[in-house]
């Protein structure tokens, strides 16, 4: 299997910017749907004072995560706010009283074995922080003998970002010390640490750290987009494709972000949970482009009024230019997995005018996993679910590749998005009317 990609512009403003700490904000808003699964269920109520690091609402299930204060203050309520992904969700509004006092319970975990690490890596709610936003304690929770190799994400392929970059350089120390409790929990062949070519101080930074951990290698991958993306990763490290409707796990590997684990081994030292992440701002429209620390719940405006703003934005994006999602209002929170702020004048965001395909082929051409963005788009606009199923739309990754190539500036990735949501729904009506004929069947024979 070839994999392919785009070359795109990697406008690093702020690699050799290190964080700097926001003043509190006034209000934070705590949305609970900040990972994959279930969403997190409040355990404080209007009225109770909080402060930083203590749980304000508990995982809803396996797959979720908890969610601590990253501020100290008052709960003013328990909101409904609307998502980027256009759906409503329960938040927790606190007013900050700007003194950041710290939880009395926080202590380090004890941490003896696999299963209290995994729990200790549940009570810490982190999550992917690369943007997946899937709960990394679930991703731990297998058996060692399943894992062969562990892959560290630190190619931060998409243009702007280097919240990563910032993390590799600034605690590196941290990172192998997390490569050292995935060796010792799981017993690896190999840890590979993934970094794109276009960050040579990193490459360096993790070699010198990683010099005391069994199996640590440090892999320079080309800088092609998106390499980060954790089928291309697993393949370029490792050679292993990950079939369809399969788990990394599957073929032996585990992926984690690198940041990720700097936060596992900085709760195990300290006690204090995931609070605050290291977002980069920047874009056409910020005035002073940098790497900021932000406490999880402040919203996109405070950000951008701490970095300043050129001209009024005209989009403003959760996450890079390639798969990032735009914003309803800049009332928007900063979210766990929150790894960028980018707002764009209206020169550098404009809506594309959109032609007929020309049938060039380019977005096949440069797809990572080699699907048919075109087939799927007419596939979809003639209600073609099976021939979408037939097409393995559900592979897409949805990096935004094939829109980035097209001459004509078709819609493909939202056309690929709306074509997995078409197979999706009719995926469930063969189930339920395969059920009702079962059901039906079994009354006529009984």
């Amino acid at each position: 299997m070839k994999l392919h990609g785009v070359h795109v512009p990697h406008r690093k403003n702020t690699a050799d910017r290190p964080p700097v700490r926001m003043p509190v904000p006034a209000v934070v808003t705590v949305p609970m749907s900040m990972h994959i699964g279930a969403p997190a269920k409040p355990v404080v109520k209007a009225g109770d004072t909080v402060k930083v690091g203590q749980l304000i609402a508990e995982a809803g299930g396996f797959v979720s995560a908890p969610i601590h204060s990253g501020v100290s203050g008052k709960v003013k309520k328990l909101d409904q706010i609307l998502g980027s992904n256009g759906r409503y969700d329960t938040a927790i509004v606190i007013e900050t009283d700007g003194e950041q006092q710290v939880y009395e319970g926080i202590t380090p975990p004890q941490v003896t074995g696999l299963d209290s690490f995994v729990e200790a890596v549940r009570a810490c709610g982190v999550v992917g922080l690369g943007g997946a936003g899937f709960p990394t304690s679930v991703k731990l929770k297998v058996k060692p003998e399943q894992v062969e190799a562990i892959v560290i994400n630190g190619a931060e392929c998409e243009p702007y970002i280097t919240s990563d970059t910032r993390t590799m350089l600034d605690d590196a120390g941290d990172i192998a010390e997390g490569a050292m409790l995935l060796q010792k929990y799981f017993t690896p062949q190999r840890i590979i640490m993934a970094i794109e070519d276009n960050k040579p101080q990193c490459i360096q930074k993790m070699k010198e750290a990683g010099k005391s951990v069994p199996g640590f290698e440090v892999a320079a991958l080309p800088a092609v987009y998106p390499q980060g993306g954790e089928k291309v990763i697993i393949f370029h490290t490792t050679g292993k494709i990950v079939p369809e409707g399969k788990l990394p796990i599957d073929v032996g590997v585990l992926v984690i972000n690198c940041t990720t684990l700097a936060a596992i081994a900085k709760y195990l030292k300290t006690g204090m949970p995931l609070v605050e992440k290291v977002v980069t701002v920047d874009g056409s429209a910020v005035d002073k482009p940098q790497n900021v620390i932000v406490p999880v719940g402040a919203s996109m405006k405070d950000v951008l009024d701490f970095c300043g703003l050129k001209s009024e934005p005209r989009k403003v994006l959760y996450g890079g230019p390639m798969m990032g999602i735009a914003v309803p209002s800049l009332d928007a929170p900063v979210m766990k997995n929150t790894n960028a702020v980018l707002a764009f004048a209206e020169a550098d965001a404009g809506e594309p005018v959109t032609t007929a395909c020309i049938r060039c082929g380019r977005c096949a051409a440069h797809c990572p996993l080699n699907l048919q963005p075109a087939a799927f788009e007419t596939a979809y606009r003639n209600n073609e679910p099976e021939t979408l199923k037939a097409l393995k739309v559900n592979l897409c990754m949805e990096c935004g590749c094939c829109a980035y190539v097209c001459p004509a500036k078709r819609p493909l990735v939202q056309v690929n998005k709306l074509s997995k949501a078409m197979l999706n729904q009719y995926n469930a009506q063969q189930k339920a009317q395969a059920e009702a004929k079962e059901k039906k069947e079994a009354s006529v024979n009984g």
